[in-house]
């Protein structure tokens, strides 16, 4: 893979999450090129670090424990046990005894190698250090063979290592700790030699487990919430009930008769109420008095707004094309089969809100939280505080979920803890609470989406010409970072798709809206859209033609060359029993999505009980590269069909007269454990490298499900989610 290509090209084709921000920094192969010293210039990645002879991803101890340094976070998708894996493969180290720590904030060493940033995102933590860790691994196996060989009078060529221990076929024998001091002296090779991924003993087996599974069971893991240290205080902050309100004016005097509060101040998003303790910081704020100016404010409410959509759908004005080709002019003549489709904001709904730890004192920033982009996040504070970014320190610990939430471009939760600590100054910390309700009705959602669609059949039932048009926000407007022609996240899984690839005639265009809402990346992006319009499009054009929605799918993949859709589509297939009889009331419902270089494919079961639908059982197929842990792929496979399931029958953010009518749970429904289906994951063999597995398996089950109900009601599906509240 051509990384550099990748960031210096042509953007268009790749999942924004991948290159969320580009510092004037260019990635090729392993290595970080800074043309111009920009970091330096920034301050990012300034502090020297000692990172000992094994380098920056890798520490041994004396007792020949070893140590991978990751830097992604572990939000509970199992990264942590993925990265270490991969060191410990090539490494031969004893899995059973390798640990894993947190890095520091570091964009010269620990960038994202596809987004040119430090930050974990766009299924790309493996994918992005696969190749990095695996030459970590083999150069300090190297210097512990080269070590034993020099001591031992051998050639290295007949030195193995297996579990931790050196040895030779003369009897000879040592661990990494008898060899340590030695090894320490070595020169890494520049170029290790690496493992022939056939000979791998680790990777691809059920002995790679999460390692952080014991301290999330017996509460020693440590989450912000979790944070206390000597005279910390406690901040909530008053946010607008509008999108786009300002403070106009507040009376702070009841608040400050609560027991407990210290101080009331207004920051750039609201009243910040400081107290000793956050039940005083909630009391405090709900005795505020606020004045809003909501002059720019979004008053509309979700009727509305999906009315103004259809109008830019069908103007097309201000749009761009993301796929035009074949005669555009001609191709639409004739009898047309139109589709439209309304999607609503959602919510993360992460378990763990958002919060985080903050201490200033004049140019020195320190920051204890759950740190999804560290790169973004230290930019943006350093900008708030008027502080270069590399003096804005960040010790990252566990993060309850994200599934996006905590890589906002503009790290507004991040930035608020920062203000209100310089407020206190003296370098006194200061915990930031947003509840569930703050969460949830102050912003950063999964965009409304709008989708039309005329299709053209030929004769042989399959499309001859595809108009589609999307309309939504954009997820990547404000982002400091090349964006191309169009917002590309907007309509990933409809660009490439290969629908489009086998129409002779495409002519397929994204308009981006405007409102003060703030939208964000949710988990799989456009895909949480697209999957659904294309694949249940294909279910409803196979039934017209009256050809089983399987074999449909085979042709096309067969015409556009889609091997890998095709392998996943057969594997699914074969494994859910598909076309054998069902118990009455039930059907199967099929859907193939790319993303993140990930191909999926998805069987749901159906029914409908007490007018919902229910989804008992899922066979999943994926391609995702080599298989680095089964049993945490399957996990991955797992949670995100739940959480897709989830947004597909109960999410929807929706707004009256601008104000979000949903604040807790109790009103944004999610799955209910005896309300998830069975899930069965089978995985491609491949020996391609790693691709993404923590969003992929997100997006497929709604058109899944959609398919199946299409069975058994005869009804498309219009809108999500499928339950109406």
């Amino acid at each position: 893979m051509n990384i550099q290509s990748k960031l210096t090209g042509d953007h268009s084709g790749i999942a924004p999450t991948r290159r969320d921000l580009v510092v004037g920094a260019v990635v090729t192969g392993s290595a970080l090129l800074v043309g111009c010293s920009p970091m330096d210039l920034l301050g990012l990645g300034a502090k020297k670090q000692d990172f000992g002879a094994f380098g920056p991803f890798i520490k041994i101890g004396t007792d020949g424990v070893v140590t991978v340094i990751s830097k992604h976070i572990e939000f509970g998708q199992g990264t942590h046990a993925g990265l270490a894996a991969i060191v410990a493969e090539e490494l031969d180290a004893d899995w059973s005894t390798v640990k894993v720590e947190q890095s520091s904030a570091n964009i010269k060493v620990y960038a994202n190698l596809l987004m040119g940033a430090q930050g974990t995102g766009g299924s790309t933590a493996i994918a992005n250090s696969w190749m990095q860790l695996r030459k970590a691994g083999a150069g300090a196996r190297a210097m512990f063979v080269n070590a034993a060989a020099a001591k031992w009078g051998v050639s290295g060529k007949e030195i193995t290592v297996k579990n931790g221990v050196v040895s030779h076929p003369s009897g000879k024998s040592a661990s990494f700790a008898d060899l340590l001091a030695d090894a320490g002296k070595m020169t890494p090779p520049a170029e290790p030699t690496l493992k022939d991924p056939k000979s791998f003993t680790l990777i691809g087996t059920q002995a790679v487990r999460r390692k952080d599974s014991k301290a999330k069971s017996d509460g020693t893991a440590v989450y912000t919430q979790d944070v206390h240290m000597p005279d910390m205080l406690t901040a909530m902050v008053a946010h607008a009930p509008l999108f786009g309100a300002k403070v106009k004016s507040f009376d702070d005097t009841e608040a400050l008769k609560v027991k407990g509060v210290v101080k009331v101040f207004k920051i750039s998003t609201g009243v910040a109420v400081v107290a000793e303790n956050t039940w005083a910081a909630k009391k405090g704020r709900d005795a505020l008095k606020v004045t809003w100016d909501d002059a720019k404010a979004e008053k509309r409410s979700t009727a509305e707004i999906f009315e103004e959509y259809k109008k830019i759908s069908a103007s097309r004005e201000g749009s761009k094309p993301f796929d035009v080709h074949g005669d555009v002019a001609k191709g639409f003549e004739g009898d047309l089969t139109t589709f439209g489709f309304d999607f609503p904001y959602l919510a993360h709904a992460a378990m763990e809100p958002m919060n985080c730890v903050a201490q200033v004192d004049g140019q020195k920033v320190k920051l204890t939280y759950g740190c999804q982009g560290p790169t973004m996040d230290q930019m943006a504070v350093a900008m708030a505080l008027g502080v270069l970014p590399g003096a804005v320190e960040i010790e990252t610990l566990f993060a309850g979920g994200s599934f996006g939430r905590r890589a906002s471009p503009t790290a507004e939760y991040v930035v608020e803890c920062a203000l209100i600590a310089k407020k206190i100054g003296g370098f006194r910390p200061v915990k930031l609470v947003w509840d569930r309700e703050d969460d949830m009705t102050g912003g950063r959602y999964r965009p409304m989406v709008r989708h039309d669609l005329a299709i053209k059949v030929g004769a042989d039932g399959y499309p001859a010409a595809w108009r589609h048009t999307v309309v939504t926000q954009s997820v990547m407007k404000g982002v400091p970072m090349p964006q191309g022609k169009f917002d590309a996240s907007a309509v990933e899984g409809a660009l490439g798709s290969p629908y489009l690839k086998a129409t002779p005639v495409v002519d397929a265009h994204v308009a981006l809206a405007e409102s003060p809402v703030p939208v964000l990346w949710w988990r799989s992006v456009g895909a949480t859209h697209t999957a659904l319009v294309m694949e249940h499009v294909i279910d409803q054009l196979a039934a017209k033609a009256k050809i089983d929605p399987v074999d449909y799918r085979r042709a096309i993949y067969k015409k556009a060359g889609a091997d890998r859709h095709l392998a996943v589509l057969e594997l699914a297939v074969a494994k859910s029993g598909w076309g054998s009889a069902l118990p009455a009331g039930t059907a199967r419902g099929i859907a193939v999505h790319e993303s993140f270089g990930s191909v999926v494919a998805q069987v749901a079961e159906v029914t409908v009980k007490d007018g919902e639908p229910r989804v008992g059982r899922v066979v999943c197929a994926v391609d995702c590269g080599i298989a680095i842990s089964p049993d945490q792929i399957a996990s991955q496979m797992e949670g995100g069909i739940a959480y897709g399931l989830s947004a597909a029958l109960f999410g929807a953010i929706t707004l009256k007269d601008g104000t979000v009518e949903q604040r807790n749970f109790d009103g944004y429904r999610v799955l209910r454990h005896n309300e998830a289906p069975t899930v069965e994951t089978h995985i491609v063999p491949s020996g391609a490298n790693p691709t993404g597995v923590g969003e992929p398996g997100t997006p497929v089950i709604a058109p899944a499900v959609a398919n199946a109900l299409l069975v058994l009601t005869g009804k498309p599906t219009i809108s999500l989610p499928l339950v109406k509240a």
